[in-house]
């Protein structure tokens, strides 16, 4: 329900029975058994009871389990004559396998299997906002970039200018000792990547994040649709750790997997200290930072503040 009160008419949802054989032996009798159940337009029903009562029949076998799922379908008031006729003969049977054979292009299969046009969702978990931000990047995905070119002169120094809706945040780039990630954020400012983006989890005293296409934190990198479309490598240092308000970082997935997301600290994090690459340290701006609406996503929240772009200049 969540997806198609964000979506509304842009999504359908089509369901298919994609039973994982090797594992569970009753896989195909049961979804043959809501298809049959569906012939006479109690498909969810059948459904929502096998599911309900898996432990009742999981461990029938045979005529056993044949018989519970008649008795299922006579509490679903269906034509139990019909519906046994079908299960024994098979009717749905080549459907469904059909079905299992058409999806492992996509790749490997689990429970449940999404793909959203044409994309494999990777086993991320199912919060409905992890799955909204693959929608959305899946509907709209942002610019992918093969390499990163040095946009940064390494003997020089640099600022970046955050020009956001509640004021300018200047970021002092550590381009000595993460000259790597400081470029590379550079060269996304300075292609737009940021523009129009949200500060969309903001916690007093922790941290405000942003950087993330579909504003939400998902960390959808690495798999089918990796954004900005590669990653760096970290770049943590004795000399730069967390042990003052004001840091800026990158948000990594795991090691070396530095991509567009970034935060910048209300407080000292000594435990960030050598887990995530510090890019800079805010210079000006530090009230405007702190300034930025409390949110998460979800519904329900506080609307964000929003990064309108990134300036970077030599100072």
């Amino acid at each position: 329900m969540y997806l198609e009160d964000t979506h509304g008419e842009d999504i359908r949802i089509v369901y298919r029975h994609l039973p994982l054989i090797g594992i569970h032996d009753k896989a195909v009798i049961t979804a043959e058994a809501a298809e049959a159940a569906g012939a006479q337009e109690k498909f969810w029903e059948m459904h929502d009871l096998l599911y309900e009562r898996q432990q009742e029949w999981g461990a029938l076998s045979g005529d056993e389990l044949n018989n519970k799922l008649v008795e299922y379908a006579a509490e679903l008031e269906l034509d139990t004559e019909r519906f046994s006729q079908e299960l024994e003969d098979g009717v749905y049977r080549d459907k469904i396998l059909a079905d299992v054979e058409q999806y492992q292009e996509y790749g490997t299969m689990a429970t449940p299997t999404y793909v959203v046009n044409n994309v494999l969702y990777p086993q991320l978990g199912l919060h409905p906002l992890v799955v909204d931000g693959f929608i959305r990047l899946v509907q709209d995905p942002p610019q992918q970039y093969a390499d990163v070119p040095q946009v940064l002169d390494p003997d020089q120094g640099y600022a970046a200018t955050i020009r956001t809706s509640k004021g300018d945040i200047v970021v002092e780039l550590s381009t000595d000792q993460a000259p790597t990630n400081a470029n590379s954020f550079a060269f996304l400012a300075q292609e737009g990547w940021y523009d129009g983006l949200a500060f969309f989890f903001v916690q007093p005293d922790a941290v405000a994040l942003s950087g993330d296409p579909t504003n939400t934190g998902s960390g959808l990198v690495g798999v089918n649709l990796p954004y900005p479309g590669y990653f760096c490598g970290d770049e943590t240092s004795a000399d730069l750790t967390f042990d003052e308000a004001g840091m800026v970082a990158l948000l990594t997935g795991g090691p070396d997997q530095n991509n567009s997301q970034f935060f910048i600290t209300y407080a000292p994090q000594p435990e960030f200290s050598g887990q995530f690459t510090i890019i800079g340290r805010v210079v000006e701006g530090m009230d405007v930072a702190e300034s930025l609406t409390p949110t998460q996503p979800g519904p329900g929240e506080a609307a964000p503040d929003v990064i309108e772009t990134i300036l970077i200049e030599e100072r």
